[in-house]
């Protein structure tokens, strides 16, 4: 398991930090999962989405369904990219905001995350 980048970014005051590994086995991509689990303690939700090869995972952590797990792993299959693994730590920040704003934090934190790299 190899850490290869991070973004944060900021919306009503939630945090929603992301993180982009490059795993070679389900047990790397768990993890690095628990990691992030005991760094951010505090964090509300650790959503994430990895594929390794033909073995694909994704979660929402409690986030409602469809707003954190499918937009992460939509842009791993977007990107064309295998032996990935990313999480968005989220931090909330006591605004709501709603389904379409969780999607949309949760799809642009993992595209910079993924973009960064690539500078």
């Amino acid at each position: 398991m190899k850490q290869l980048n991070t973004y944060t970014y900021e919306i009503k005051k939630s945090k929603f930090i992301a993180y982009l590994y490059e795993v070679k086995t389900k047990e790397e991509a768990l993890i690095a999962l628990e990691t992030l689990k005991k760094e951010h303690k505090k964090a509300r939700h650790i959503p994430y989405a990895y594929k390794i090869d033909n073995l694909v995972r994704k979660s929402d952590d409690k986030e409602p369904s469809g707003t954190a797990g499918n937009p992460i792993y939509n842009l791993i299959e977007k990107e064309n990219l295998n032996h990935i693994c990313i999480a968005v730590v989220r931090y909330f920040g006591g605004i709501k905001l709603g389904a379409g704003g969780l999607l949309r934090a949760y799809a642009n934190a993992s595209k910079n995350v993924i973009r960064k790299e690539d500078e």
